[in-house]
């Protein structure tokens, strides 16, 4: 029988995805998923792994969604934030 907790919690947080992050708030880049042209394209922008990356805000109506990176503003559409995999 098992006598751990239920409540166990894991040491490193799962990764989550850049649409999730919450605005002023900062995180780790973790990978890009998938490797069409899409995923090329936000590599090519400096989407790389390790890099620092903080949420600036939304459009009024939620989306593009708005980083920086590297120093510079990115604009980014939700369903592309969906590919960049974070760690807070």
């Amino acid at each position: 029988m098992p006598t751990g907790s239920p409540n166990n919690e894991r040491s490193s947080p799962l990764p989550q995805t850049l649409d999730q992050l919450p605005e002023g708030q900062a995180a780790t880049i973790l990978d890009v998923e998938g490797d069409d042209a899409v995923a090329v394209r936000l590599l090519e922008m400096g989407l790389t792994d390790g890099e620092l990356i903080r949420s600036l805000g939304a459009a009024p109506l939620g989306d593009p969604l708005e980083f920086e990176v590297r120093g510079y503003r990115l604009s980014l559409r939700i369903v592309e934030a969906r590919r960049v995999l974070i760690r807070s």
